[in-house]
């Protein structure tokens, strides 16, 4: 039998403590699909998430993160237009500056007034639902 599983990733949030209102990261993909996106990527074979979540994050934006919490796991099979994934998403602090890396063309940072429009992904869900919990600390319920 063939057998056809979802492929797992993280999405890290990272909020930049250093700097005023604690904006986050956001990565201008290289690749298809195009646009901005929450720093992540794909989990190695024998990876722990959280190590994948600290790798991506540092590839991605040369930031070294400190994960502060697990914040909620999407699924959706058509999240990822290349195929079915699984994000765990984490949310994370750092400081310093940001510097575009690996699959990032660009990189900017945003306030929660300035994201821009054209996210990739469920990426505009995912920040919809963390700028609720940030802000209100009110947690999305689960889409069951």
């Amino acid at each position: 039998m063939n057998y056809r599983n979802p492929a797992p990733t993280v999405d890290i949030i990272i909020e930049l403590i250093d700097q005023p209102h604690r904006p986050i990261v956001l990565i201008e993909r290289l690749n298809s699909p195009f646009g901005w996106a929450i720093p992540g990527g794909f989990v190695d074979y024998g990876e722990p998430v959280e190590v994948a979540a600290k790798r991506e994050a540092e590839e991605e934006t040369s930031l070294q993160v400190e994960l502060i919490e697990q914040f909620l796991v999407y699924s959706d099979p058509s999240r990822d237009p290349r195929q079915h994934t699984i994000s765990i998403v984490f949310l994370a602090t750092a400081t310093g500056e940001p510097r575009a890396g690996d699959d990032a063309k660009g990189i900017g940072i945003f306030e929660s007034w300035r994201v821009p429009s054209n996210l990739c992904f469920d990426h505009d869900r995912i920040l919809q639902d963390y700028w609720r919990y940030r802000h209100y600390s009110i947690r999305p319920r689960l889409g069951i």
